[in-house]
């Protein structure tokens, strides 16, 4: 398809992007006629006006050939001021990046109007590429100065995914690498390299020269990225070791624009009536602030609509196919070998086909450049670290989601998330983006987490004892997530045991063992402060146990050689509890506790080969322990004489009989507990209808019997198997079924 040519050579008048206007084809095609016809209708005299107004400055700047003062001409003047009060307010238009540009860098004006022009090309919608083409040349001749170089960079990397297209601009990268010795430029041109780099730039001799630069300058940061990348591609190329560890590489490069970018998009979104695409190829790219689409959305590619089934025939000759086509599952199947990413790796994020590759591919090229993408992102959009971003922290929340739904579609989180959360938590308030940021955390991976947990782990927990009941509930049922996140990890490589050992850092599973224990002990430290805080909240408790649930069952069900008891802080407020569900769940827990137990004894004995893993003997004394407590609370009565945990409630005769309770032997068992009365007194109304006294002595024998059965039929199951499996008054059969053998 024939490419819009700039206005310098076009016979058409100027047009001038309105502010109504998002449908961006009207700039792309010659031939879009209604929608500019639609756009001009919609235009009010003030519009009208600016057009003119603009057009007037455009011409004149087209027009100067010789140097001209600032101070002494009017007329320059007023057209850049022109050009400034629209580019800053509304954007400009893709005409008149081409004559702006040409003037800026032609080195005819001063610095100070170069720079002012530079500063003032913010887009309304896109930059055509023939445009950015087209300046670069300028910087050939060495008309302007190293200043306007240097701003040129800036604002062609921040402007780089307004771009509309990148083939032309890739076929400069060599030209772009021959400035890497220039001391100003070399971290601005080391950035640009970063996001045109692909395979093929990759030569031996580029690795040299970034290698003996680096000799010369020390490990800069800019240069550590470059070299990075280029090992991904080329690792037979270097033979160096780099650092592991994600840094910010790069200086901000668009401090001078950022103000009026938010302004522009956020103008046009206010009117703009068009819904906004998350997905890449539904709709045409929409007005964006830097890397994002209006409403911080994930940037769409950087090609137009409407090249692609004019480019199809062409693409399909050459050896890549741009995501940009990519619509169905079946494509990205049949192109696998030869898909080609977007420039804007943000816009991975969005987009489920190319999630789907970043699962089958291992290509480490890509999770670099997102990585870089959206730690940069992250650090310079969080709400309560950067001051002016705190009216935003909607938009940052709706990101914050997208990359917690990315995270959930590949199973596995993002490194920049780690590092931003190490970053963050301990200036977080634990108010704002709560939700995003307690779903973020969810997926810190295993490997990182014993050298994070400081960093994690003890901001987390200031937050924790000082915040409300529903914030502790909220990070109990976060890092219930995390242990369920990481135990599934464990689970789908332990299928493969190349790629559980190529893919974990902790290629051993003592340091598998050791995180999951970290967790745990440090869940069991704050859920007993917490109760203590909150005096034993039933609905704390709820959440305390529910992770418990998981931790009962590790060794079965997730085939992991660990079991840690929860602490008797939470063992016996729950045992405790006025609420039957609390007891009812410690009941269950009990029970699978029980069978994991007995199933990691039975190993242990039968197998011939030595485990790598036993339970620790503290662990089997420990739940005997907890056991007899129960089982003396619930059932024998005598919780009070048998139960020898350091931390229970073992008292003497004669303190029990200053209480003046009466019956206080029965007081807990499961007639008299509080958490049961009410089934108990329910019970009587039913099988002794004529007494009204609720005498509870009468529930022995066979109404014992009578109540057990009524309370299995009420639901609680936790209690029945509990009972089945831990006490031996039960029916034969059941205690044939149970094998009740004491651990």
């Amino acid at each position: 398809m024939q490419r819009r040519q700039s206005s310098k050579h076009s016979k058409q008048p100027l047009r001038v992007h309105d502010s109504n206007q998002t449908d961006l084809s009207a700039w792309r095609k010659e031939g879009s006629i209604n929608t500019e016809k639609t756009v001009q209708n919609q235009q009010s005299p003030s519009d009208d006006s600016k057009h003119n107004s603009l057009e007037q400055a455009v011409r004149f700047f087209e027009k100067v050939q010789d140097r001209v003062s600032l101070k002494k001409s009017e007329g320059l003047q007023k057209h850049l001021s022109t050009v400034e009060s629209i580019g800053l307010e509304r954007g400009l238009p893709p005409e008149v990046f081409d004559p702006l540009l040409t003037v800026a860098l032609s080195g005819k004006l001063a610095d100070t109007v170069n720079t002012r022009l530079l500063k003032s090309l913010v887009p309304a919608s896109v930059i055509p590429e023939s445009s950015v083409v087209s300046s670069v040349s300028w910087l050939c001749v060495s008309k302007c100065t190293s200043n306007v170089q240097l701003l040129f960079l800036r604002w062609l990397i921040t402007m780089f995914d307004f771009i509309d297209r990148k083939e032309q601009l890739h076929a400069l990268y060599g030209f772009f690498f021959s400035f890497i010795h220039d001391e100003k430029l070399c971290p601005y041109v080391c950035h640009l390299l970063y996001l045109l780099t692909k395979k093929e730039n990759v030569k031996p001799f580029r690795v040299r020269r970034l290698l003996d630069l680096q000799a010369k300058t020390g490990m800069q940061p800019h240069l550590q990225a470059l070299l990075s990348l280029y090992k991904v591609f080329r690792p037979e190329l270097m033979s160096i070791t780099l650092p592991g560890k994600m840094k910010t590489y790069f200086k901000n490069s668009e401090a001078p624009w950022k103000a009026a970018i938010n302004a522009v998009r956020r103008r046009n979104q206010a009117n703009s009536p068009i819904s906004q695409a998350l997905c890449l190829g539904t709709t045409q790219p929409q007005s964006r602030k830097r890397k994002w689409n209006a409403q911080l959305i994930i940037p769409a590619s950087s090609a137009n609509a409407q090249n692609l089934v004019g480019n199809s025939e062409k693409n399909s000759a050459n050896d890549f196919f741009p995501v940009e086509q990519l619509q169905a599952f079946t494509q990205l199947v049949e192109n696998i070998h030869c898909l080609e990413f977007p420039s804007q790796m943000g816009s991975v994020l969005t987009n489920p086909l190319l999630l789907h590759y970043m699962n089958c591919i291992k290509d480490e090229s890509i999770y670099l450049r997102l990585y870089y993408w959206m730690g940069q992102t992250l650090q310079e959009e969080c709400t309560w670290c950067v001051v002016e971003n705190s009216q935003y922290e909607q938009e940052f929340k709706d990101f914050l989601e997208i990359i917690y739904k990315a995270e959930c579609f590949l199973q596995e989180g993002f490194s920049s998330c780690e590092e931003f959360l190490c970053r963050s938590l301990p200036l977080w308030d634990g108010s704002c983006c709560r939700s995003q940021i307690l779903r973020l955390m969810s997926w810190i991976p295993l490997s990182s987490f014993s050298e994070m947990k400081s960093h994690i782990c003890d901001p987390l927990a200031q937050l924790f004892f000082t915040s409300s009941l529903y914030f502790k509930c909220s990070v109990l049922e976060c890092l219930k997530e995390l242990l369920q996140n990481w135990l599934n990890w464990h689970v789908v490589r332990l299928d493969s045991e190349s790629d559980y050992q190529f893919r974990s850092l902790n290629t051993t599973l003592s340091g598998l063992v050791d995180g999951i224990a970290e967790l745990i002990h440090f869940v069991g430290w704050i859920s007993t402060v917490a109760l203590r805080l909150e005096n034993n909240c039933t609905f704390l408790l709820y959440f305390i146990l529910d992770f418990y649930e998981i931790v009962c069952d590790m060794y079965l069900k997730y085939n992991l050689p660990l079991l840690i008891m929860p602490p008797a802080g939470v063992f016996y407020p729950a045992l405790l509890s006025m609420d039957s569900v609390s007891l009812n769940q410690l009941c269950y827990i009990m029970y699978r506790y029980r069978t994991n137990l007995v199933a990691a004894k039975e190993n242990e004995l039968t197998k011939k080969k030595k485990q790598q893993f036993k339970f620790s003997s503290h662990t089997y004394q420990e739940y005997n322990q907890y056991i007899i407590a129960m089982v003396g609370c619930l059932w024998t009565s005598n919780v009070f004489q048998k139960d020898n945990h350091p931390q229970g409630v073992r008292l003497d005769d004669e303190l029990l009989k200053k209480t003046g309770v009466q019956e206080f032997k029965n007081s807990f068992n499961i007639v008299y507990h509080p958490a049961m009365m009410g089934y108990a007194a329910h019970f009587l109304q039913q099988a002794c209808p004529d007494d009204p006294t609720f005498n509870f002595s009468l529930i022995k024998g066979k109404k014992w019997n009578w109540y057990l059965d009524y309370l299995y039929a009420q639901g609680l199951e936790g209690l029945k198997l509990f009972v089945e499996s831990s006490i031996n008054r039960v029916s034969q059969a059941s205690q044939n079924k149970a094998r009740n053998v004491e651990v």
